[in-house]
């Protein structure tokens, strides 16, 4: 009656017809443990971005002259040339060319940088940057291979620009104050 051949591919045969009225069966859905969802808490961040962080990308393509103002944090790896501000943190990429004056909380630098840096907190020189131009921050750390050519204040917290004019006013005497006179000590020349 049949005959069983071994090593004959079935694929190129037909299938044969259903007879009539053979309704064919639903897919069976797999059970819930073996759907790959992301978690409820995922989801929610998915549709929409969260509130209390977020990151700024400005991609290798993007040049900028001007100021750049952020918040929270930045990853550049392009090109800036004017002023960087912000209370955040910074990241400068491999690819980025700055020509700058940057002011920030924190800043990693992986590119190069032409001009001066002030950091709240800290500022890390990876073994791929280059800067050229002063830097003031509570900490600096520089990884071996990386170039820096310029002055370094380190270990005084730096301060914010508002917070530094207020110290210089403050500072500062009326005009109608006495200015200390030059003396010559006895003995001296």
């Amino acid at each position: 009656m049949f005959k069983k051949v071994i090593g004959q591919d079935d694929s190129h045969r037909p299938s044969p017809a259903p007879p009539a009225g053979y309704r064919q069966p639903e897919p069976l859905a797999p059970p819930s443990s073996h759907v790959l969802a992301p978690p409820a808490a995922s989801q929610a961040s998915l549709s929409r971005p969260s509130v209390g962080a977020s990151r700024n990308i400005l991609s290798s393509d993007v040049e900028i002259k001007g100021t750049v103002k952020f918040t929270n944090d930045l990853i550049i790896d392009g090109k800036i040339e004017g002023e960087i501000s912000s209370d955040g943190s910074l990241t400068v990429g491999e690819n980025a060319r700055l020509k700058a004056e940057i002011k920030t909380a924190t800043v990693v630098i992986y590119g190069k940088v032409h001009g001066n840096i002030t950091a709240l907190d800290r500022i890390e020189l990876k073994s791929s940057a280059e800067v050229i131009g002063d830097i003031k921050s509570k900490t600096l750390s520089i990884e071996a291979g990386a170039i820096f050519v310029g002055k370094s204040t380190v270990g005084t917290p730096a301060q914010a620009p508002a917070q530094a004019q207020a110290q210089a006013q403050a500072a500062a005497k009326p005009a109608g104050a006495a200015q200390p006179k030059q003396a010559t000590l006895p003995g001296a020349v």
